[in-house]
């Protein structure tokens, strides 16, 4: 990596160097100390200039045209959470323009650059100033910007504006720690104990998210690490704390990111809609697993002709991420989220053992 950062620094001087010579020359040559005209366009250059503009232009097409071909499929697949989906719209809509202004724009500048080339003593008509343009380019590009601005604070508030008092929704903490997660049930009466990192040495270390054990509430409170269980088609609101560093809690199935910000809670809340066995089952994701297993096989077969141990089949799981670069093991810092039926979640949440079994 110094090595890198030391070649590109060399480059960008080289560089430096050379424009500063170049504006030295100029500068002689307006002075009138140096006759060299080396530096002004001929209509040969001017000719040639356009028609790289115009094959810019279309190099730039064909590369997007591309992109969409080859790399959409790589993309995140449907939502998997109830508010995923006025995001993701408010998403593609925001592209969709963005992509229509770009494509007109970016069209409209490389053709007048090749049209008005300057060859055969051909000039662009130049106009001072005109309202009605001035007009267009002005107003309507606002109300786009405008409608876009409303249409996202509204979704905005459709996703954050949860009642966190919802004696319905499932309650878990998941807390952060350099690296990795760990999530807190509520246990049978759903309400956390009250934590504290003073209290992670209790019970001789195994207090591992800090529960405060004079609070009865927190003794029925289940902590999980591998992986956690959340129940399809009910509220989960997440109550998060960080142990070290800031991190973030990153879930992209479920179209969900929040801070994790040490000597605070922050919260968000969503319900998700598909189960981990049925996301299993989308085309789009069995085709990425395809992929993924077809590599992770061509790469098995050279560990193996190396003596090594080879690649274990790829299998598709929602993820907690760490959206922070938050240390050395940032990119290790993942957890397993699955998503059951109700039945299946009751079953799983009645195997865990409760925080009350440590402290005995």
């Amino acid at each position: 990596m110094i090595a890198l950062i030391t070649g590109m620094v060399l480059i960008l001087m080289g560089i430096a160097i050379w424009q500063i010579s170049n504006i030295y020359k100029l500068i002689q040559n307006k002075m009138g100390k140096e006759k060299d005209d080396s530096q002004i366009a001929n209509e040969k250059d001017n000719d040639t200039q356009g028609k790289l503009m115009f094959a810019f232009l279309v190099f730039i097409y064909l590369v997007t045209i591309y992109c969409f071909w080859a790399y959409t499929k790589v993309l995140l697949p449907e939502s998997a959470s109830e508010h995923g989906v006025p995001y993701d719209r408010l998403l593609w809509i925001s592209f969709a323009i963005i992509l229509f202004a770009q494509t007109i724009t970016q069209a409209v500048l490389h053709y007048f650059a090749y049209k008005y080339r300057g060859i055969n003593n051909r000039k662009a008509f130049f106009i001072t100033h005109d309202n009605n343009l001035e007009l267009v380019w002005t107003v309507i590009p606002a109300f786009v910007f405008f409608g876009l601005i409303i249409y996202g604070m509204v979704t905005w508030g459709q996703i954050m504006n949860f009642d966190d008092q919802d004696e319905d929704a499932l309650v878990i903490e998941l807390y952060a720690a350099q690296w990795n997660w760990k999530a807190r049930y509520g246990g049978q009466d759903n309400v956390l104990g009250d934590a504290n990192v003073r209290f992670l040495n209790d019970f001789d270390g195994r207090n591992s998210v800090g529960i405060d054990s004079s609070d009865p509430n927190g003794w029925d409170d289940i902590v999980v690490s591998q992986e956690f269980h959340i129940p399809v088609n009910r509220k989960v609101i997440f109550k998060m704390r960080s142990q070290d560093v800031l991190h973030s809690a990153y879930m992209p199935h479920f179209r969900a990111q929040m801070n994790c910000v040490p000597g605070m809670i922050t919260e968000f809340a969503f319900t998700p809609t598909i189960t981990t066995a049925d996301m299993r089952m989308n085309p789009d994701v069995a085709s990425k697993v395809e992929r993924i297993n077809k590599i992770r096989y061509d790469n098995s077969q050279e560990l193996i002709a190396n003596g090594e141990e080879g690649l274990e089949p790829y299998q598709f799981d929602y993820l907690l991420l760490c959206a922070k670069i938050c240390g050395s093991s940032h990119y290790n810092m993942q957890m397993k989220i699955i998503v059951d039926s109700e039945k299946d979640y009751n079953k799983w949440i009645q195997q865990q053992p409760a925080f009350s079994s440590i402290m005995q």
